[in-house]
C-alpha cells in the first residue's frame, strides 16, 4: 500500500483549526502528497422551502463565501503554502466535502477531533457523516485540550 497523493483538509476556523492545520501540512511533507482546503458555509435558508428566498440572504450567504474564501487563504498563507487550492462551497458540510473529495480524487481527508466530545465537535454532526460516506481514509487530528482556559 503506498502513500497518500492528495489530502484534503475540512477546516471550520475554530481556534484549534491551526493545530489541525499543521498537523495536516505533516502529514502532506510526510507523503510528499498535495494539500487542499476546504470551508463549506451552510445554506440559510435550507429548511424554509415554502418560502421565498430574499435577496439580502444571497447577499450575506455571498458576503460569508467571500470572507471564508479570504480566511483559507489567509491559512494557506501561514502554513508557507500560499498556493494550495482552497475550495469555499456553499451547502450540506458533509455533501460538499464528500463531493470535492471525490471530484479532486482526494485519498485522504484531515478533520479535527475533541476526544473529550468525539469527532462530532468539529464539524457539528456532519464529521460522523463525513467518516462514514468518504470514498477514501479520514483523519481525526486529536486535538489537545488546553486545561488552563
Amino acid at each position: 500500500m503506498g502513500g497518500y497523493t492528495h489530502l484534503l483538509l475540512a477546516v471550520d476556523f475554530t481556534d484549534e483549526t491551526g493545530q489541525v492545520a499543521e498537523r495536516a501540512k505533516q502529514l502532506a511533507k510526510a507523503f510528499d502528497s498535495a494539500l487542499s482546503f476546504i470551508h463549506v458555509v451552510e445554506f440559510l435558508h435550507m429548511d424554509l422551502a415554502n418560502e421565498l428566498v430574499l435577496p439580502q440572504d444571497v447577499e450575506l450567504e455571498e458576503q460569508m463565501v467571500a470572507s471564508a474564501r479570504r480566511k483559507l487563504q489567509d491559512l494557506a498563507q501561514r502554513l508557507g503554502m500560499p498556493d494550495a487550492p482552497c475550495w469555499v462551497e456553499l451547502g450540506a458540510t458533509k455533501q460538499e466535502i464528500l463531493r470535492v473529495a471525490a471530484e479532486q480524487g482526494i485519498d485522504l481527508i484531515v478533520v479535527g477531533s475533541h476526544g473529550r466530545h468525539g469527532i462530532q465537535r468539529l464539524l457539528g454532526s456532519t464529521a460522523n457523516a463525513v467518516l462514514h460516506g468518504a470514498p477514501c481514509d479520514v483523519l481525526a487530528v486529536r486535538i489537545a485540550e488546553d486545561e488552563g482556559s
